[in-house]
């Protein structure tokens, strides 16, 4: 079996943007099969996601797919709430 290694870095304007799409990918990292590594830091206005797989590729590419997808909603849901926010605030 191969070793797989990807690092994404997903960029944001705002610092707690990127805390709240760490939070919310990070949730998935707790159940990873063995042999999965997957470690999400928040840095700023970044969140960094490292995934190391021993094992077959299409299972990390499927790793990867669901991380992205688990920001894409995490960012839909903040698009959403702020939306919220301001017209309350109107």
């Amino acid at each position: 079996m191969r070793r797989l290694e990807a690092e994404v870095v997903l960029e944001y304007d705002q610092a707690r943007w990127a805390k709240a799409v760490a939070d919310a990918v990070s949730a998935d990292n707790v159940k990873a099969p063995a042999g999965l590594i997957v470690r999400t830091v928040c840095m700023g206005k970044k969140v960094v996601t490292r995934v190391e797989w021993q094992g077959k590729l299409p299972t990390f590419i499927a790793t990867l797919d669901d991380l992205l997808f688990s920001a894409s909603a995490a960012e839909k849901t903040l698009r959403v709430t702020e939306g919220l926010e301001s017209s309350r605030s109107e």
